[in-house]
C-alpha cells in the first residue's frame, strides 16, 4: 500500500533519488570548505568548461584571518549566484548538468554544510546523482587538469593553509598517508610567521615577495624533524625562531626581509628533505606539488631542480588551482560518478576526514 502522506512522498523521493545514475554530461563543482566560493563546469571530454572563484580575503582580513561564522553566511549570499552566473557565461541550461560534486570535508563545518546543502538540493531537483568530495583529493587531483598530466603512480604533497601531507598514491582512490604535520601545517606557519613580521593577512604570499629582497646567507633557521628518521613535519618551531631572531636584532625592512628569506629557505629545505625520502620510500618516479603553498615560487624552483638531477618526473597544477577552487572538486568528483559512486540524498559535511577512508574508485 502506497504512503501518500507528505512524509511518505518525501521519504519515496529520497528513495528513488539514490539511484539516479550518472550518464555523462557536465559536473557542476562547488567548492565553500573555508573562505573562497569556488565554482566550476567539468564535461568529460570537453574538459573544464568554465570556473569562477570568489575570495572573501578583503572580508576577513579586517580581522587578521578566517573568521568562520562570517565565512558560511558569505557563503550562503555567493554560491547559488555564482552558480547561475556561470551556467549563463557558459552557455548551458541546468538540463546539461549531469551530475553535482560538492566538497563535504575536511574544513569549516559551517562552510561545508552550506556548499553541502546547495549542491545536494540542486541535484535533487535536477534529478542527476551527486558526490561529496574530500577537499584533499580535489587538491592531489589538481594535475590532472593540465594538458600534461601526472602518470599513476607517484608521490603528493599537498601543502596548503590547514595541511601538510605527503600522500602515496597507487591508484586514485587508493592512498597511504607517509608523512603529516604534527602542528601547524606549512600554510599556516607562513600567515604566522608573516603575522610576526606585521605583514598581515593573509600572509604567506606577503612573506614570499618579501623573502625576494632578503639575504640567503645572513641566517639559518632548523630544519625541523630532517635529523631524525621519518617523514612527518613540524613546523612552530619555525614560528619561535622568527619571533625570538626579530627581537634579538630589532625590526627594520632589511631585517624582516632578510628573516623572511631564512623562513622561506627552512620551510622548503624541509619540504624538500622530506619529499626525497618519500619517493625513496616507494621507490616512486613520479612527485606532484598542490594546494596554496604549492604556488610558491622557491618551493617550485627547488622541487624542479631535485627531478632534473634525479631523474624523478616533478608535476605542478598553474597557480590558480593551487588555491581552494571549484575545478578540482568537479574533476575529482567526475572520476568518482563515472566509477558509479554517489551519495545518499542527505546533507552532511565531515570537518574531519582522512584520505585513507576514501572508498577505492
Amino acid at each position: 500500500m502506497n504512503d501518500h502522506s507528505e512524509q511518505g512522498i518525501l521519504n519515496q523521493s529520497m528513495e528513488k533519488a539514490k539511484y539516479y545514475p550518472y550518464t555523462g554530461g557536465v559536473v557542476l563543482g562547488i567548492e565553500t570548505s573555508c573562505d573562497e566560493t569556488g565554482i566550476a563546469l567539468y564535461h568529460g571530454q570537453r574538459g573544464l568548461l568554465a570556473h569562477t572563484v570568489y575570495s572573501q580575503t578583503e572580508l576577513h582580513s579586517r580581522y587578521g584571518g578566517v573568521v568562520p561564522e562570517l565565512a558560511s553566511r558569505d557563503h550562503v549570499r555567493k554560491t547559488l549566484p555564482l552558480i547561475h552566473a556561470l551556467l549563463d557565461e557558459a552557455g548551458l541550461p541546468a538540463s546539461a548538468i549531469g551530475g553535482v560534486a560538492y566538497t563535504v570535508g575536511p574544513g569549516l563545518v559551517g562552510a561545508l554544510l552550506v556548499g553541502a546543502a546547495v549542491g545536494r538540493s540542486l541535484a535533487w531537483a535536477w534529478q542527476v546523482p551527486a558526490i561529496g568530495v574530500h577537499h584533499m583529493e580535489g587538491h592531489l587531483l589538481a594535475p590532472m587538469l593540465e594538458d600534461n598530466p601526472p602518470r599513476l603512480p607517484f608521490v603528493a604533497l599537498l601543502v596548503s593553509g590547514g595541511h601538510t601531507l605527503l600522500v602515496q598514491v597507487a591508484e586514485i582512490g587508493h592512498y597511504r598517508i607517509l608523512g603529516e604535520s604534527v602542528d601547524d601545517a606549512v600554510g599556516e606557519a607562513f600567515d604566522k610567521a608573516a603575522k610576526l613580521l606585521g605583514l598581515g593577512y593573509p600572509g604567506g604570499p606577503a612573506l614570499a615577495r618579501l623573502a625576494e629582497q632578503g639575504d640567503p646567507q645572513r641566517f639559518h633557521f632548523p630544519r625541523p624533524m630532517t635529523d631524525r628518521p621519518g617523514l612527518d613535519f613540524s613546523f612552530s618551531g619555525l614560528k619561535t625562531h622568527t619571533l625570538n631572531t626579530r627581537q634579538a636584532i630589532g625590526a627594520s625592512p632589511q631585517n624582516d626581509a632578510d628573516i623572511a628569506r631564512a623562513f622561506e629557505e627552512a620551510v622548503v629545505d624541509t619540504l624538500l628533505i622530506k619529499c626525497r625520502r618519500a619517493l625513496r620510500h616507494t621507490g616512486y618516479r613520479g612527485l606532484i606539488i598542490s594546494g596554496g603553498v604549492g604556488a610558491n615560487r622557491r618551493l617550485r624552483a627547488r622541487l624542479s631542480a631535485m627531478g632534473a638531477a634525479e631523474a624523478i618526473d616533478v608535476y605542478y597544477p598553474r597557480p590558480v588551482w593551487c588555491t581552494d577552487n571549484g575545478a578540482m572538486i568537479a574533476y575529482a568528483g567526475y572520476r568518482r560518478l563515472l566509477a558509479g559512486q554517489q551519495d545518499e540524498p542527505i546533507i552532511q559535511a565531515r570537518p574531519r576526514w582522512s584520505l585513507e577512508e576514501l572508498p577505492a574508485i
